[in-house]
Parts: structure tokens; sequence; C-alpha cells
């Protein structure tokens, strides 16, 4: 029996993002499971409704929908941006859920930890990413919730270096792959 696929989004484009580095770590975690596969979301055209027919609808935008059709799950890491989720996510979530009738997040299990060098962890970005995802019929996992405040003392060049971290990514992961292993696919 093949291994599911779960697919990672990261909100942050900047090369050396924080969230970029707990997705890291939560991937070395969750590969011995399941395959994973970063998406990249930083060149997808921003979604135009006029563009979006046979014709005329980006190749990106094409070739995203059908990675997005072959996950079993998703798992998202995001920053806050003023008090939101960064632009480039909300593009992607767009992108794969057109047009209408073919979202290609639907029925998906997913999850979301928010990470921030602030106190409140991306609170704001973490639930307007689930509000969006409840539209999109993403079933994202409750419990635990993923907050990490403080993220700049917690990490090095070497990725998440912070043992309370470490062992909260843990648990978060194990909680993930039972959330995605009640799915069938």
């Amino acid at each position: 029996m093949s291994k599911k696929t779960i697919g990672i989004l990261v909100g942050s484009l900047r090369r050396d993002s924080f969230n970029r580095k707990v997705a890291q770590y939560l991937s070395g975690l969750l590969e011995e499971q399941f395959d994973v596969k970063f998406l990249d979301i930083a060149n997808l055209a921003m979604y135009n409704q006029d563009l979006d027919n046979e014709s005329d609808a980006p190749q990106e935008w094409r070739q995203f929908r059908h990675e997005v059709k072959a996950l079993d799950a998703v798992l998202f890491a995001t920053p806050e941006y003023n008090r939101s989720m960064p632009a480039a996510l909300k593009n992607a979530l767009d992108v794969a859920s057109r047009p209408y009738t073919d979202n290609a997040w639907s029925g998906k299990p997913g999850a979301v930890v928010s990470v921030s060098p602030g106190k409140t962890g991306a609170f704001g970005a973490n639930h307007h990413l689930r509000q969006t995802a409840t539209c999109l019929n993403i079933y994202l996992m409750q419990q635990p919730e993923a907050y990490i405040g403080g993220i700049a003392s917690a990490v090095d060049a070497n990725g998440v270096s912070d043992k309370g971290v470490q062992d909260f990514l843990t648990r978060f992961a194990a909680a993930f792959a039972v959330w995605v292993n009640r799915f069938t696919t």
C-alpha cells in the first residue's frame, strides 16, 4: 500500500522564513509515515476570473490545481500579515478552488500552524485561514491548535532549535498523522 501524500504550503515567501523552518521540521517528523511535498506558491499569478477558461488560464494555475488534486492532505504554515494570512497563501487557496465546480481542496484533511516573532503566534492569520478552509471544504484538525509565538528565539540557521517548540511540534505532527489517517483516499 502506498503512502498518503501531504502537501505543505508555506505562506511566507521569504527565503529564510521562520514558517519554512517550522514546516521543514514538521516535514521531517511526518516523512517516515507519509510522502511529503512542498508546494511552491511564489509564482502563481493572482487569481483573475477573466483568465479562468480553457484557453487563457495560466499554465502555473493548471499545474498547481493538478498538484493539489493529487494530495491526500494539506498542512499550512503561515505568518500573520496585518491580522490575516499573506496574500500569496490566500491566492493559492483561491486558484485551486476554481473553477467553482472543481474545487481541488474539497474533502482533504488539513492542519494549520501559525508562526510569529510576536507573542500571539499569528492567531489572526490562523483563524482567517480556518474560515477560508471551511468554505473550501478542507477538514482542518481542531486540536491541538498551533500558534507559535516568539519564534525568532526558537530557531537558528539549522532550523527549529528550541526543545520546547520541538516537543510541541512532535505532538502536533503525531496528532496530524492520526487526523490524516482517519480519512480514506
